[in-house]
């Protein structure tokens, strides 16, 4: 039997997360290295070039960017990396950030629907680009500080919700085949954050006390729409909000600016609540009803990952997350195709959104998930 190689390399973010993963895979045994992927240059979304410039004290006082990926984060991910004897490289993957999240991420909302960009990040980079890149250097796995389980079960590789539900990513994670769980290690998953901070002060990494980053990295004020037109240099065309029965109640300030159960931002004024309920790209219009209106039992997701089976020969019975926040919500997931899934709630949900993950569990055990439509 070919004996266990323990060669990996952690993806170091900067971030406290990352960085304790590295510290665990040491102690494990593995020979590791350190890479941060750098995934745009600051002033290439907008931000300011000073962000290029050297690192150390000056780039920390100089530098207003507040998103990861800065040169900042890269410092800490070094810092930490020498600390533990640990080589540490930065690796380019700049273009295919642009066209697998930054181009994806535009081209969705431009057709009416709303992406979640880290999903895509995890699909299309880290479990797979980096993977690619660590066995090219001969390395046998990649690790990060995902909060999420991975385990074995006869030649299945499944993926379980982390012990902290609190920062549980296994809803991030959903899109990954059985070769990149294989590859993969979580390091985090059996701990609590605050463990994981505990582990980061003894050892007295510059990062322990790091506050997490809670925006889409490449836009750091969280002004999607914004965003989209600086980067593009194209705006967004007004056109008309309309009621349910099709009168004319407005002008939208372009379609990329709304989403499905928006209320606030909408510049016009009634007697009662009224919410986003629709879109059209077609027609260039946002619908808005009431309340009542933005609750659906059933979905339909395609472009769907199956993890712990290769199909759904029946119907399941499994828990349902939407977003990456919200509550589980039960219900009935059934294969309608080769890539499709349909998702039959037991209560009407609110607010679901095309272009979100729809992500089905049976306990804690991720059996899949899709892309809304």
């Amino acid at each position: 039997m070919r004996k266990e190689r323990k060669k990996a390399v952690v993806a170091m973010s900067g971030g406290v997360d990352s960085s304790v993963a590295a510290a665990l895979m040491k102690e494990r045994g593995f020979e590791c290295i350190g890479v941060t992927m750098k995934l745009f240059a600051t002033e290439d979304i907008g931000g300011s070039g000073e962000n290029e410039c050297s690192s150390g004290d000056a780039f920390r006082k100089a530098s207003n960017y507040r998103g990861c990926c800065s040169l900042n984060d890269v410092e800490d991910a070094r810092a930490v990396a020498f600390r533990m004897d640990m080589p540490h490289y930065t690796l380019n993957f700049s273009g295919e950030f642009k066209t697998f999240v930054i181009d994806n991420f535009i081209e969705t909302y431009r057709n009416g629907a709303t992406p979640n960009p880290c999903i895509e990040c995890n699909r299309r980079l880290k479990f797979d680009k980096l993977l690619l890149r660590a066995r090219q250097l001969d390395f046998d796995y990649i690790v990060t500080g995902h909060y999420a389980q991975i385990e074995q079960s006869g030649g299945r590789f499944l993926l379980k919700k982390a012990l902290d539900n609190n920062k549980d990513q296994s809803y991030a994670l959903y899109a990954m085949t059985q070769d990149q769980l294989k590859h993969t290690v979580f390091p985090l998953g059996g701990l609590t954050k605050p463990e994981v901070r505990d582990i980061a002060h003894a050892l007295g990494f510059i990062n322990a006390a790091k506050r997490d980053s809670q925006d889409i990295c490449f836009v750091p004020n969280g002004d999607y729409a914004e965003f989209i037109e600086n980067y593009t240099g194209v705006s967004s065309p007004k056109g008309n909000v309309i009621g349910k029965d099709g009168a004319v109640l407005g002008v939208h300030r372009g379609i990329v600016r709304y989403t499905i159960g928006q209320r606030r931002g909408l510049g016009l004024a009634f007697n009662s609540p009224r919410y986003v309920i629709a879109k059209s790209v077609e027609n260039n219009t946002v619908t808005l009803g009431e309340e009542k209106d933005l609750y659906v039992k059933t979905l339909v997701a395609d472009n769907i990952n199956l993890i712990a089976s290769d199909t759904l020969d029946r119907p399941l019975r499994v828990s349902v997350k939407t977003r990456y926040r919200p509550t589980e919500r039960r219900g009935t997931v059934e294969q309608t195709g080769p890539d499709a899934v349909r998702i039959v709630f037991d209560e009407p949900q609110r607010a679901i959104t095309p272009g979100q993950a729809a992500v089905f569990y049976d306990g804690d055990l991720v059996i899949g998930g899709g892309t809304i439509r």
